[in-house]
């Protein structure tokens, strides 16, 4: 079994890796705003045999309840890289919704810059191009009442749970920080990168239009590729029979050659 060099950072980061030596290709998955490593949890059941899904834990979820989260991209890379850091000595693939395509775009370009490991492939889903601007409503600054309210519309949250305060008294202030990462995060221009990208959207996703998804295209050198699937903005869970698909091709060509 291998071993990570810094335990207490794999339970805090990554709390769900499978650390077999079977594991010839590790699929790094950063959730959407206000979500949590157990989005993922389930996939690596169906995903090809040396897959390992290392799901991302940021800090003020689950085991890290007492942690305060993160209000800012570039705070948020520095601590991740650190830790991720551990866990590059074998080939690996990024993927991200939403928030966490932005986040993966971002500790790419750290890495890179690093002279670290690259993934093989950044796939990417329900997140504009980062060189297109937020132009929506702030949300992180907004009062309980209406935050709850746009959230309704977005329909990413059971209406039972988001009636519940208790629990909204737990998620907004997570989820406030992680739309305050998204909403003050600006462009800096990079070199576009030299690994593929796959951006994935929902046909009914009023936040991501095809004209702000296909813009991914600029970011890469290498092969670009964009697939709809049925759903809005949280297609990620209604439409996961036929997102599993796609990226098992995707895993399934760089196991064939790894």
């Amino acid at each position: 079994m291998y071993t990570c060099p810094n335990p207490i950072a794999s339970d805090l980061w990554f709390p769900f890796v499978r650390t077999t030596q079977q594991s010839r290709l590790r699929l790094f998955c950063f959730p959407y705003a206000g979500g949590s490593p157990a989005l993922f949890k389930s996939w690596e059941r169906s995903l090809p045999a040396g897959v390992s899904v290392c799901s991302v834990q940021l800090p003020g979820r689950w085991s890290r309840m007492n942690e305060p989260p993160f209000t800012d991209i570039d705070s948020l890379i520095d601590s991740l890289v650190q830790a991720i850091v551990l866990w590059l000595d074998r080939p690996f693939v990024f993927f991200g919704h939403s928030m966490g395509a932005m986040v993966a775009f971002e500790l790419v370009h750290r890495l890179r810059a690093d002279g670290r490991p690259l993934p093989k492939h950044l796939l990417v889903s329900g997140r504009r191009a980062p060189q297109i601007p937020n132009d929506k409503l702030k949300l992180h600054t907004l009062p309980q009442d209406d935050l709850i309210r746009e959230l309704r519309t977005l329909n990413g949250t059971p209406p039972e749970l988001l009636a519940d305060r208790s629990f909204m008294a737990l998620l907004l202030p997570v989820l406030r920080a992680d739309l305050a990462v998204c909403e003050t995060y600006r462009y800096r221009p990079h070199v576009p990168l030299d690994i593929p990208i796959t951006a994935f959207g929902g046909a009914d996703d009023c936040e991501v239009s095809l004209e702000r998804l296909s813009a991914w295209r600029e970011q890469t050198l290498a092969r670009f590729q964009q697939f709809i699937l049925p759903g809005d903005h949280f297609f990620i869970q209604s439409s996961e029979e036929a997102l599993i698909p796609a990226i098992n091709r995707e895993v399934s060509n760089i196991l064939a050659v790894l």
